[in-house]
């Protein structure tokens, strides 16, 4: 982990999304509104606010651009390895309205 001072908000934000990866990233802070207006702006595809690495089966992980392969755990690895289909099958006589 690199703990790295700053000036503002901004040059921690064009840090961060400066280089090609984007698995995690964490903020640690005592002001968690701007926690979370700095997460909202990282180009990370797992975050934490005040806590790092916790990664429970039921949170999807994964990360943007050249990071991870999609994402793992969760409904949205399902969705995202899987295509839905509906079917509909009439199990009696079918009157076609056309």
């Amino acid at each position: 982990m690199s703990v790295l001072d700053f000036e503002d908000e901004q040059e921690v934000i064009e840090r961060a999304n400066s280089t090609e990866f984007g698995l995690a990233a964490g903020v640690f802070t005592n002001d968690l509104t701007r926690g979370h207006r700095v997460i909202a702006r990282l180009q990370a595809g797992t975050c934490w606010i005040n806590h790092y690495n916790v990664t429970p089966i039921e949170l999807p992980f994964g990360g943007v651009k050249m990071s991870g392969l999609g994402r793992e755990n969760g409904r949205a690895a399902l969705e995202h390895y899987t295509q839905l289909k509906s079917v509909y099958v009439a199990m009696g006589d079918v009157d076609a309205p056309y």
